[in-house]
């Protein structure tokens, strides 16, 4: 099969009955991607501006777009949106624009179903480029948020340490920080969140800074008392170790969540809900990709706070991700629905692809 003829195949897998083929505008605003997809893929966006001064971004992906059409359509619709075109990223190797295939699956009734649908759609994708028997690493956010939710910690710091999750090295720096508490910060301890603005804006004076031009001594003096907040609230040492220790967990699948099971047994967790879960998504992800080993990785997800459930990538003989995808209930709430809607979607990387072909 040429090129050309696998690239026609992977434009009717997209275009495939029930699927509604999309192609948003290449130029849109960056706005959302800034809100959501954090400093890594917003450092890697290509920005330019429009005559009137608007801002645009050269689309990194299709996901947003997509699903802020479908909000636009209705959010609690069905649908299943496929695509194939050019995305744009900066990058230290390689073109910065490069072509993504994939398929989005919103508000589906049925979650094993979709990811089920998901899946046979990544197995006829690689199947098309000869990769055969791959190896696939998945996380389970579903799980690790159980685990936040259990164990012993102040409220105040649970959201900060799950919008670490999947960042290795800014997790390991909090979970440092939290094991070792810093002394209180110097500064008027115990005065009115007034009285500290004025010794702020005092200070700001003294040193010839501006009070109007960046942060007010408001926001300063906010920003020290939730500080000083933060900083009084203790996270027992045990729940420390218990976060580490599940981090740390990574090899092959059952024997994974056989010992993310003895962790939760072991600090009192429940965690059979959850497992379950997560073992009967594994299952689906082996069987329907005919794996050759599928790896669980306790801090593996994307750095994206909207996921929920599964995540995976599937790398073939090269060792590149080839596919990329999981569940994220949150995305659409986030912009903009009423509530949660089910959400599903995997993108295909065709460079990487091809480069997996063999004469």
């Amino acid at each position: 099969m040429t090129a050309a003829a696998r690239r026609a195949a992977l434009q009717a897998l997209v275009s495939a009955p029930g699927v509604t083929p999309v192609a948003p505008p290449i130029l849109v605003s960056p706005a959302a991607y800034f809100d959501l997809a954090g400093e890594e893929l917003g450092a890697r966006m290509i920005l330019t501006q429009g005559m009137d001064g608007s801002e645009f971004c050269l689309r990194p992906d299709f996901t947003l777009p997509i699903a802020i059409d479908h909000i636009a359509n209705g959010a609690a619709t069905p649908a299943a949106y496929g695509y194939l075109g050019p995305v744009f990223r900066q990058r230290t190797d390689g073109p910065a624009q490069f072509d993504q295939g994939g398929m989005e699956l919103l508000a589906l009734p049925d979650a094993d179903a979709a990811l089920d649908q998901l899946i046979g759609f990544a197995r006829a994708v690689t199947d098309i480029y000869g990769v055969t028997a791959p190896n696939i690493r998945v996380g389970d956010i579903d799980l690790f948020e159980t685990v936040l939710a259990g164990c012993e910690m102040p409220d105040v710091w649970r959201p900060r340490v799950r919008a670490r999750f999947g960042h290795p090295e800014a997790m390991a720096s909090l979970l440092d920080r939290l094991a070792d508490p810093r002394p209180p910060m110097a500064g008027p301890a115990g005065l009115p969140a007034n009285d500290i603005a004025d010794w702020v804006g005092e200070l700001m004076l003294t040193n010839g800074l501006s009070l109007t031009e960046s942060r007010t001594p408001e926001e300063i003096a906010a920003r020290y008392l939730e500080k000083q907040a933060l900083e009084a609230q203790h996270v027992p040492g045990p729940t420390i170790d218990l976060l580490r220790n599940y981090l740390a967990i990574s090899g092959p699948a059952d024997k994974s969540l056989t010992a993310i099971g003895a962790l939760g047994q072991a600090t009192g967790i429940d965690l059979a809900p959850a497992l379950q879960g997560a073992s009967r998504r594994v299952d689906q992800l082996r069987d329907g990709l005919k794996a050759n080993s599928v790896l669980f990785d306790a801090g593996f997800s994307p750095r994206l706070d909207y996921y929920t459930g599964i995540t995976f990538e599937v790398t073939g003989a090269g060792g590149l991700v080839l596919v990329s995808g999981g569940q994220y209930d949150r995305l659409l709430r986030r912009l903009g629905a009423p509530q949660d809607i089910p959400a599903v979607g995997c993108a295909v990387w065709v460079d990487r692809l091809e480069s997996e072909v063999r004469p």
